[in-house]
């Protein structure tokens, strides 16, 4: 999420014009992330955004989140309130209870007046807390109805933005939401020159797992297929890259010491942003060996990127992703180690599949840059503020001289008239023009093809 946030940042960060005040929350020693010899990196050594004001007015686990981030926008006065959220945004598995109230910060900020938009990168219909939770199973039945009425609190906002379709038709069937787009997920970088595919293969195939470690992105089949895959492929070398998942402290580091010395597998723990894209170039394929999602995947828009074949476990999620975005990618069956083999040594072994691949990925990373989504979501917002201003000039004409403010209630809009009574004095009606007459369409019923050109709503 810090990822996402911090590319998406320095988009909007380039447009002449806008303004961008990041509300994070503050610094902590992260005791989770290690380097490659498995020493705990300090905060001073993960840089920030240069150029952007950083108000750090919330904390993780803290029950006074909604209060203080409330505080921060009154003070603030924004056009736009975008929250960037997951499910545990707010709280860890250690403090539910703050993760459960911090949700309640974007209806409330709509509730005193600002318009409020959400990118939801997971819903809780598609996770597998079997395998994503860090809960024992006599929890969840908690979990799901309390992360039920978040959900239902989370749809207060203006509009909520989701990565996948198939989370749009979840919360239209379940919730009955009729405030939803569907955004993408976007590749972090932009795209400058394409695949270098001499790099790769030369001397070694490296294969690249990468990503936070030890909740349902796991390791075991990985190393259990790996092998298999030496046995068909022998230049080829295992790269882990990344840190452990906040909650599975020294998970990367346990896998490591149970894997025979001889094994070429490297382990390089966590990734400086100048680095990235040189580990990737230099790989041949992404595999992702996950037991669960809980959204569409950064890594693999990583990969699109930089034009790389991507084998992945066969869940739904990931095949939603695949065929929304367009992407080339082989599946394995879940948990099953002889299939992620053979699936990795297919894609290794001809050339021609790894050309194809390649290229129609970096083709797909092409249409979905950062630089492309952050546009989008600055027209939507750019939309909004017009609109805003076309509504309060129409209201000031019509009800001269009172004032008029409108508030949705159950859904309805209803007008609240002040200084002046309930008695609204028309305007005389304007000369008739000799046009053609017009049927005018509200924006609200407009149909979704007319927002900005991009159909069913689609960011």
């Amino acid at each position: 999420m810090n990822e996402y946030s911090y590319h998406i940042a320095r988009e909007i960060q380039r447009h002449e014009g806008v303004e961008l005040i990041v509300l994070a929350d503050e610094i902590e020693e992260y005791k989770f992330v290690t380097d490659a010899h498995g020493k705990t990196l300090s905060s001073e050594e993960v840089p920030g955004l240069p150029g952007i004001k950083i108000v750090r007015c919330w904390k993780v686990d803290s029950l006074a989140n909604p209060a203080r981030l409330l505080k921060a926008i009154h003070e603030w006065k924004p056009d736009v309130v975008w929250f960037n959220l997951v499910f545990s945004s707010f709280g860890t598995p250690k403090n539910p209870v703050a993760a459960f109230l911090g949700l309640f910060a974007p209806a409330l900020t709509r509730a005193a007046g600002f318009y409020t938009h959400i990118t939801l990168h997971h819903i809780i219909e598609h996770v597998d807390f079997k395998s994503a939770s860090t809960a024992s199973l006599q929890r969840e039945k908690l979990l799901r109805t309390g992360t039920y009425v978040a959900t239902r609190v989370l749809l207060k906002a203006n509009w909520v933005t989701v990565l996948l379709s198939d989370y749009r038709r979840t919360l239209e069937r379940k919730y009955a939401a009729r405030n939803i787009m569907i955004g993408t997920h976007g590749t972090f970088t932009t795209i400058s020159e394409g695949p270098d595919l001499s790099r790769r293969g030369n001397p070694e195939h490296r294969i690249l797992a990468f990503g936070n470690w030890g909740t349902y992105k796991r390791l075991e089949k990985l190393m259990e297929a790996f092998p298999a895959v030496l046995e068909k492929i022998p230049n080829a070398r295992l790269i882990v890259a990344g840190g452990n998942h906040p909650a599975a402290a020294g998970y990367w580091e346990s896998v490591r010491a149970s894997l025979p010395p001889q094994l070429p597998v490297d382990f390089l723990g966590y990734i400086p942003q100048k680095d990235v894209s040189e580990l990737f170039r230099t790989s041949s394929l992404l595999v992702m060996p996950y037991d669960s999602s809980t959204g569409s995947s950064g890594p693999a828009h990583q990969a699109c990127e930089y034009g790389l074949p991507i084998v992945c476990s066969d869940i739904p999620d990931f095949r939603c992703m695949g065929t929304d975005d367009d992407m080339a990618i082989l599946f394995y069956k879940t948990g099953d180690a002889a299939d992620f083999a053979e699936k990795i040594v297919n894609v290794l072994e001809s050339p021609q599949v790894q050309l194809e691949m390649s290229e129609h990925n970096y083709q797909a990373g092409v249409q979905m840059a950062m630089a492309n989504v952050a546009r989008t979501y600055l027209r939507w917002f750019e939309l909004h503020k017009l609109k805003k201003i076309v509504d309060a000039r129409g209201l000031a004409r019509r009800f001269r001289p009172w004032s008029v403010w409108t508030r949705h209630v159950g859904g309805m809009p209803v007008q609240h008239i002040f200084s002046g009574g309930y008695a609204a004095r028309e305007e005389p009606a304007a000369p008739r023009r000799d046009v053609p007459e017009q049927n005018a369409v509200p924006l609200e019923a407009a149909p979704p093809a007319a927002m900005n050109g991009y159909p069913e709503q689609v960011l």
